[in-house]
């Protein structure tokens, strides 16, 4: 099989940081933020660059619900849930206490409603409402949530219900809640209601609840367009929020502070750190055509091809590295179809494999006919 190589050198910064010393400065003398558990992760990457007992269990709150609307969002993207559909309001739902939107029993509301009471006011009712509506019981949508933690990798978390009201053998950790944020905030439509700070909630029967977004610093901190809060006595206050400044995003976790003023401070002390000391660069674009693929037998002689994935690295500023992208393309018979793999490209830093992603075609080439063949003939005699 012949194949064509070509190899891109970008002189790029790379930095793996996932101590506490990492040339951070941190909100105290120890080293320390206080409360029970914080992290700091880049969302596009991944990688942690400060954690204080990170896999602590502990009682979260609402940000239980970061999983709520992960599943959520996963039933809209998976074609099963439209944000027109309406969703029925139980007893059960309506008499959730806590945050809620006060939705009245036996009435239905849109689904995008609900999920924006969720977002935006935490709203315990519409948790359990679209829980039932999705899983047909609260419990098999936890069960759901369960089984999304275990695929993410989250090996300190169980969850018991769908809104993170106090609950024997409820927990979570620092790194989780990073995990099952980063997931959620993968969804676009997450961001079309975090950045909402305060709207009316319309019932059906003309009464309005007003609701304001319990992320102040959506508001407040340069970048913030998304977060989940929590608070309980015995979770203490809690905040998971994110924050993008040109490519660079971070994702910053505070579990058991003290109150939110403080929660909030700390948050965007680990925001202020990671935005002076790295930014996040790509190098490898989705979909940007890197080169051809022969077709042997096609209507066409050959098809453009691009990565099936974007790639980043985060970079420390003032630190550079060498980072070199290795095209390799292979010739493929006809037909071919849009996405099939034709190729892919390495990622090496320092000479050593990072990343290999995919190379697919961008279009459909179809394979020749008797018709084609004989034309072939007919214009080279």
């Amino acid at each position: 099989m012949k194949k064509s190589r070509i190899t891109l050198v970008l002189a790029l910064a790379l930095v793996i940081a996932i101590s506490l010393t990492n040339g951070l400065s941190f909100a105290h003398a120890d080293g320390t933020y206080k409360a029970r558990a914080a992290l700091l992760m880049d969302a596009t990457t991944g990688e942690v660059l400060y954690t204080q007992d990170e896999d602590k269990r502990l009682q979260i709150a609402s940000m239980v619900k970061i999983m709520t609307l992960d599943i959520i969002f996963d039933e809209i993207e998976k074609g099963n849930l439209s944000v027109e559909d309406e969703i029925s309001v139980s007893e059960n739902a309506s008499s959730m206490g806590g945050s809620q939107a006060f939705l009245d029993a036996g009435c239905s509301y849109k689904a995008d409603e609900l999920i924006k009471s969720i977002v935006v006011a935490s709203a315990n009712d519409s948790c359990v409402a679209m829980a039932e509506h999705i899983a047909g019981s609260v419990p098999d949508f936890v069960s759901r949530m369960n089984d999304k933690a275990s695929k993410l990798g989250m090996e300190n978390t169980n969850f018991v219900n769908c809104t993170g009201l106090p609950a024997p053998n409820q927990y979570c950790c620092a790194i989780d809640v990073a995990k099952m944020f980063r997931e959620l905030i993968s969804h676009e439509k997450f961001f079309d209601y975090s950045g909402v700070w305060m709207f009316d909630f319309v019932h059906p029967s003309g009464r309005i609840t007003q609701l304001s977004n319990t992320n102040k610093l959506i508001r407040f901190y340069d970048g913030c367009d998304g977060g989940k809060t929590g608070f309980t006595s015995e979770a203490l206050s809690c905040l998971a929020a994110t924050a993008k400044r040109g490519n660079t995003r971070f994702i910053s976790v505070v579990i058991g502070a003290s109150d939110s003023k403080t929660r909030n401070a700390q948050v965007s002390a680990m925001l202020n750190n990671a935005f002076a000391s790295y930014e996040t660069k790509q190098f490898v674009y989705k979909d940007n055509g890197c080169g051809f693929a022969e077709v042997r037998n096609g209507k066409e002689k050959s098809v453009e091809c691009a990565p099936e994935e974007d790639y980043f690295v985060l970079t420390k500023k003032g630190e550079s590295k060498d980072v070199r992208c290795e095209f390799d393309i292979c010739d493929v018979p006809a037909p071919v179809k849009k996405g099939d793999i034709v190729g892919k490209v390495t990622v090496l830093v320092d000479n050593e494999a990072q990343k290999e992603i995919n190379i697919v075609a961008m279009s459909d080439v179809d394979k020749k006919g008797f018709k084609d063949i004989l034309d072939e003939l007919v214009s080279s005699w």
